[in-house]
């Protein structure tokens, strides 16, 4: 029995491949996993067949047989686990693939999270100028750091892992933000993260969505 994703039925990311499913998408096209779409809209997300998957009302959620997860990050994690070709067979560098799992995921993307928030709901208010330079500090620092690790480096470490799924992916929220194009080994690091052919079928994929629901 294949899994079962569930996603949104519209996102709010028009089809740019930045909603969160596109993370387990991508796993799962590495894997070579087979996977079933459940559509969910807006209203669904709180109701009570959601918040059985997931208790926050969020996506994406993935059912498994009788396995339930949320979190796009755990649900990485699981299907790397299972799965190879995601996570080194070596016990240190499976841990250190893991951390950079963690490090995309909290140290990353959380101020990154932080400034997208800022952008849009306080709009208008005269703090916003100054909050918004401080998050875009806050953000560089971190761009700068993971662009000095990363150096000439394909990948984070070593071979490509669903480290690698993550952290692209976080990395692309910033797309049209200014910050990324300072740091080139970044941009770099995107670009072939988006040129491996399970990007491009998840991508694909989540977009379809997409155009289905707009009649396009």
């Amino acid at each position: 029995m294949h899994p079962t994703l569930t996603v949104f039925e519209s996102s709010p990311d028009r089809g740019r491949g930045l909603a969160r499913d596109m993370r387990v998408r991508w796993a799962l096209e590495e894997a070579a996993v087979p996977y079933n779409v459940r559509l969910v809209s807006f209203e669904a997300m709180k109701q009570a067949a959601h918040l059985a998957r997931n208790p926050f009302g969020q996506i994406p959620a993935y059912e498994e047989g009788d396995l339930v997860l949320f979190e796009s990050g755990a649900i990485v994690l699981h299907i790397a686990q299972r799965h190879a070709g995601l996570l080194p067979a070596d016990a240190g560098a499976r841990a250190r693939a893991i951390m950079w799992m963690f490090a995309a995921l909290n140290t990353v993307e959380t101020p990154i999270v932080e400034r997208e928030a800022a952008s849009y709901a306080e709009r208008g208010k005269a703090w916003q100028a100054e909050h918004l330079a401080m998050l875009d500090a806050r953000v560089s620092e971190r761009l700068e750091a993971l662009s000095r690790h990363l150096g000439d480096r394909r990948w984070l470490d070593g071979a490509f892992s669903a480290a690698d799924i993550l952290m692209v992916l976080v990395l692309r929220r910033l797309e049209g933000s200014g910050l990324l194009e300072h740091f080139p080994a970044l941009l770099a690091y995107i670009a072939r993260g988006e040129a491996r052919p399970a990007y491009r079928r998840a991508f694909d994929a989540q977009r379809a969505v997409f155009e289905a629901t707009r009649g396009g």
